[in-house]
């Protein structure tokens, strides 16, 4: 989003209305769009309550060192029209050491400028390192790919998360649609369940997603109307047969899968 000068006020226009319906957590970027994201965003919200929003952003592997995160992070703040951020994120692993980004995090943290820190893109094996380090323990989140046809998080992180009380961002919630073959829009028992309860696939998809204790999906769309739907698919509650039949549909891995990433 706000890659495209024509589409501006539409855009705006879908914020908007997510959080006229309900939401209060948007997730953006430094690298979307080259910063252009972040800058659509603080139009968008610069009419709102800014109390009333969870903000989150996320600084690049090459700016998470002890040199560059503050400079990353104050563009982020200018181009967001804030002066802090509910949470940030480091984007996923690079080549500076994992110690001093987590550091760096800290002390921006104690500045204001950040009310808590977390990681994204991280597997089990980066998970347990963190959790070794001084302060890794303080991460708030990790934000990883996560839907009904990527489902690789089951078997080692989604029950590490919860064993250690930190929740998990899902990105790209709904698979994009079809995206990489995964099939969800056209699969016949999502389709039966989204007919059963007279809502849209996407929100069955969603739904799925969220059942799960201390997981938030943040779906992306442009449109008014898809982020209304999106906003409603909260309150849609599937029935432990329903959610059998998904998983048998999209069933669980049994093995340890790399990590899915966008």
């Amino acid at each position: 989003m706000g890659d495209r000068p024509d589409q501006r006020e539409t855009e705006i226009a879908a914020i908007r209305a997510g959080i006229a319906a309900g939401a209060r957590v948007i997730d953006t970027a430094e690298m979307y769009g080259s910063g252009r994201a972040e800058d659509l965003v603080g139009e968008a919200l610069a009419p709102i309550d800014r109390q009333q929003i969870y903000l989150i952003s996320k600084v690049l592997p090459e700016n998470a060192s002890r040199q560059r995160m503050a400079v990353s992070l104050d563009a982020s703040l200018r181009r967001l029209r804030t002066d802090y951020l509910d949470l940030y994120l480091y984007h996923w692993r690079g080549n500076v050491p994992l110690a001093e980004t987590v550091a760096e995090l800290q002390r921006l943290q104690q500045t204001g400028k950040i009310r808590s820190w977390g990681v994204s893109n991280f597997d089990i094996d980066d998970l347990k390192e963190l959790w070794q380090l001084p302060g890794g323990d303080q991460a708030v989140a990790n934000e990883d790919l996560y839907h009904l046809g990527s489902r690789g998080l089951d078997y080692a992180v989604l029950p590490w998360q919860r064993e250690h009380q930190l929740p998990l961002i899902a990105y790209s919630p709904i698979a994009q649609g079809d995206a990489w073959g995964h099939h969800l829009t056209t699969n016949e028992t999502v389709k039966a369940i989204a007919a059963q309860h007279h809502v849209s696939i996407y929100q069955v998809l969603l739904a799925w997603v969220i059942h799960q204790p201390q997981v938030l999906a943040i779906p992306q769309t442009s449109s008014v109307a898809h982020m209304t739907q999106n906003v409603a698919a909260a309150d849609l509650t599937l029935s432990p047969a329903e959610l059998t039949q998904l998983d048998q549909a999209f069933p669980a891995p049994t093995t340890k899968q790399p990590l899915d990433i966008l």
